[in-house]
């Protein structure tokens, strides 16, 4: 199957409320339609170093910043698709470059460094796993998405993440059950991600329902309100400390910007 290995693109992230969605979807249904794959479940591992210096880094929102993941779409079996991406974020455009591989592929790589196959994006996640301190599973994140694209504007995407759990002790794609949750029922995370401006009818909607763009991410949520603990939240700046699982309420967010 034929797929998308490197990407460019703006992305903006939105936390609302079941009302807003229900609004927003009322008002963009004369512009947007589900995309090829509507409706997926999506797990993904991500890697950082023992001391979390990817994410500690990028809460403090340098100029370039990166993540490693492994994602897959659905149940996984050995021989399922997965995908290990490099994401970077430089001056507010994201870049991401991924390969394609069998989840049995994927294991060995983690826990025995066997390269998976020859190819330059393999070599950079490589690169970027092994330079200075290795990085390794920290966190796992499962969540459905929906997924809409711009009827006369097929280069623009716009997700809704829901139902979001993690696991920070059972890291792999095979753990069908996170034990913790991120968010409460009535919030999904949006994102819109277009080449460009975007489209006016867009922009006036979010402005109607009052959706302003946040710096809301799965993997800091969980690192800042469960993995660091007693640590001292030098790069903490919009939120609260919960107790375990984490169950963020949208006002809680965003009463603490």
């Amino acid at each position: 199957m034929a797929y998308q290995q490197i990407f460019e693109r703006v992305e903006s992230k939105y936390l609302i409320s079941q009302v807003q969605y229900d609004e927003l979807m009322k008002k963009l249904a004369d512009h947007i339609q589900e995309d090829g794959y509507p409706h997926s479940d999506i797990s993904s591992v991500y890697f950082d170093s023992d001391d979390f210096r990817l994410i500690r880094t990028s809460l403090l929102k340098p100029a370039y910043r990166e993540k490693l993941r492994l994602r897959c779409y659905g149940e996984v079996s050995e021989q399922s698709n997965v995908f290990f991406e490099i994401k970077k974020k430089f001056k507010g455009v994201c870049y991401k470059r991924r390969q394609d591989m069998n989840f049995r592929q994927a294991e060995r790589y983690t826990v025995f460094d066997i390269l998976p196959l020859e190819s330059q994006i393999m070599k950079e996640i490589d690169y970027l796993r092994n330079k200075g301190s290795q990085l390794n599973p920290k966190v796992m994140i499962r969540y459905q998405r929906d997924s809409f694209v711009g009827s006369d504007q097929p280069e623009l995407r716009i997700t809704f993440d829901r139902d979001i759990r993690f696991s920070t002790s059972n890291i792999t794609l095979t753990n069908r059950h996170p034990e913790g949750r991120l968010l409460d029922d009535q919030t999904r995370i949006m994102e819109i991600k277009t080449l460009g401006a975007m489209p006016m009818w867009l922009s006036q909607a979010l402005s109607d329902l009052q959706i302003y763009p946040t710096n809301f991410s799965k993997y800091a949520a969980v690192y800042q309100n469960y993995l660091m603990k007693g640590v001292t939240r030098k790069c903490s700046h919009y939120y609260s400390p919960q107790s375990s699982p984490i169950h963020l309420p949208l006002s809680t967010i965003f009463s603490a910007h």
